[in-house]
């Protein structure tokens, strides 16, 4: 249970995600603006698309070629139905080369294929450039190697690339548009659309949702870990139902250094929710002894949750004479991108990255119902939703932590050796020497890693064979795309000398040095 897309107080702008790397942070640009957009597979059926009833919809990129058989494309009949409802589509990329190619047109393999930045001249006058601006050049970034070459009747080129490929085209009467680029200014000066995409108004309907689906008798179990998105999907759950919330924090000995003791302190004292702690360190450690397929890692901690929320549930049952039947977590939509293609889904053009184990990982004969007010938000946004129900802003500046905790930290077996004490003694000087320099709430994330290498090192004049440890920081604003984050030499020194010297066992620390993509935040 989530937020229903038709409620919400702005005009849709719906992405046909045809797998193009960029998809997301086209929807979250758009966000950006204060307008209301969602993904949806590009192959979705045309009633999955009408019923989202969209303001705009644009076909995205993708790695495909029209010309091979088995290409993607969106349903028989969207056009028509755009057509005769008056609703504007931009296709971008591949999204272009689809529009010309079902419209009757001709692409092709371009004899010169533009990848990168690339200037392009303005033609014609149109929607999508002023007369002011024809002659005019601009520099984009392309990225192709298929061309049109032959246009649809009613279609106009209205730029070139300097190659002279096609660069945009439209089709004012039909208001169908197409850009071998990515656009800005599209929606508010071609299509109008009006911005209305505000947090007080997710809060309202949230609330009004989790209301209209739980009972006025009915108990809510909440999964709560400490991090910022629990803690606000709890936040806004207790607003609707108050003391029919049960929330439980469970130590499953995968969390940082302290966290149990600082997590239970700041819901009891700052939050003012009631949480019960379930120690479960023995449960999880068991299972996943010796286990180092990071995805099994997450399945097995996903199920194990769920046992637990089951057996805390039953414990309820005894106390309060009814069964709770809903489970609240604080899913993101990020989660759900990257968890792709769920159970159901459709998605058949982009690849699962990683199963999180709050969607990826859940079991299929769970018992408890999901309440997942977050479920369509970015993590900025989440946090723009804390600070309008007050939670506290040092809560809400909190650095990311995975669900699975440690696992994905630890490489390989997180129950081998003294893994799990080692990368929490790291990990918490790594964190302290940040907040001591000022640098916490610039970094988007930091962490640090358990290498399963060993190195040789002299410490005390002696011989060692010791452990590896990496430590990653990244800049993000949503964590669909990150940099790492550059850090001054004397830091990373200062912090090197640090660990070497204060935790046993390690006489070694490098720096992760990849933004995402290529590779994840987290490494596992």
């Amino acid at each position: 249970m989530a937020l229903d897309p038709k409620q919400v107080k702005s005009d849709l702008v719906l992405i046909l995600d045809f797998g193009s790397q960029y998809t997301h942070l086209i929807t979250r640009r758009i966000r950006s603006l204060s307008v209301f957009s969602l993904c949806l597979n590009g192959t979705s059926s045309l009633q999955s698309i009408t019923d989202l009833n969209p303001a705009v919809v644009i076909l995205s990129g993708g790695p495909h070629s029209v010309h091979t058989p088995d290409s993607p494309s969106f349903p028989d009949g969207f056009l028509q139905w755009a057509q005769s409802n008056a609703v504007p589509v931009l296709g971008i990329c591949y999204g272009l080369q689809l529009l010309v190619s079902r419209l009757g047109g001709e692409v092709r393999v371009g004899n010169t294929q533009e990848y990168g930045r690339m200037e392009i001249h303005v033609e014609n006058p149109s929607a999508l450039y002023p007369a002011e601006k024809v002659g005019h050049n601009q520099v984009v970034w392309m990225s192709h190697g298929d061309e049109a070459v032959t246009l649809p009747d009613g279609f106009n080129v209205v730029a070139r690339s300097q190659q002279g490929a096609v660069a945009a085209i439209e089709n004012p009467s039909t208001k169908f548009y197409g850009l071998q680029y990515h656009p800005e200014h599209f929606l508010f000066d071609v299509c109008g659309v009006a911005a209305g995409w505000k947090m007080e108004d997710v809060m309202e309907e949230e609330i009004k949702v989790i209301n209209n689906t739980v009972g006025p008798d009915e108990h809510v179990i909440c999964a709560l870990s400490g991090g910022v998105d629990s803690t606000v999907a709890a936040t806004i759950v207790h607003k609707a139902i108050g003391d029919r919330l049960h929330c439980v924090f469970v130590d499953n000995g995968l969390l940082r250094y302290k966290e149990r003791e600082r997590v239970m302190e700041t819901f009891e004292k700052d939050l003012h929710l009631p949480v019960v702690c379930v120690d479960a360190v023995d449960q999880f450690l068991t299972k996943l002894k010796g286990v180092t397929d990071p995805e099994i890692k997450r399945k097995i901690i996903g199920k194990e949750f769920i046992c637990i929320f089951d057996a805390f549930a039953q414990d309820l049952e005894k106390k309060l004479g009814s069964r709770p039947a809903y489970l609240v977590q604080g899913t993101l939509y990020p989660d759900v991108i990257e968890s792709c293609p769920p159970p159901g889904s459709g998605r058949t053009h982009s690849h699962t990255i990683k199963s999180h184990h709050n969607v990826g990982g859940l079991p299929k004969d769970m018992k408890l119902k999901l309440i997942e007010p977050l479920k369509l938000l970015f993590k900025d946004e989440v946090r723009q939703l804390g600070r309008i129900m007050d939670v506290p802003e040092g809560f809400l500046k909190r650095h990311p932590f995975p669900g699975p905790g440690l696992a994905v930290r630890v490489l390989g077996d997180v129950t081998e050796g003294n893994a799990l004490d080692v990368l929490r003694q790291v990990d918490e000087i790594f964190i302290q020497s940040i907040k001591d320099a000022g640098l916490y709430d610039v970094i988007w994330q930091a962490f640090a890693v358990f290498l399963p290498v060993r190195s040789v090192g002299v410490q005390g004049d002696q011989r060692t064979h010791s452990h590896v440890v990496a430590l990653r920081a990244v800049t993000s604003q949503d964590g669909m795309t990150a940099d790492w984050y550059y850090f001054e030499h004397k830091f990373l020194d200062d912090v090197s000398r640090k660990i070497c010297n204060g935790v046993r066992g390690v006489n070694r620390v490098v720096q992760d040095i990849t933004s995402k993509p290529p590779s994840t935040i987290e490494w596992e």
